[in-house]
């Protein structure tokens, strides 16, 4: 799974720790979902596209192997 997370916190000036604040999971957890390692669950991810104010689909999608 592809994310913009990292430009859609840059578009807003935003770290990671403020993401994870307000996501309410570890900067940590950020870090692996934008390095690609940790896939979210459905509502974390619909909380991430929530706070940038997104549909789901332009933070995150699929790529073909997935």
């Amino acid at each position: 799974m592809k994310n913009n997370i990292r430009v859609a916190r840059a578009e807003v000036r935003m770290t990671q720790q403020q993401l994870a604040d307000a996501a309410d999971v570890s900067r940590q957890t950020i870090n692996a979902i934008e390095s690609g390692k940790f896939v979210p669950s459905t509502v974390l991810a619909l909380k991430i596209a929530k706070i940038f104010d997104k549909a789901v689909e332009e933070v995150f999608q699929l790529e073909e192997d997935d």
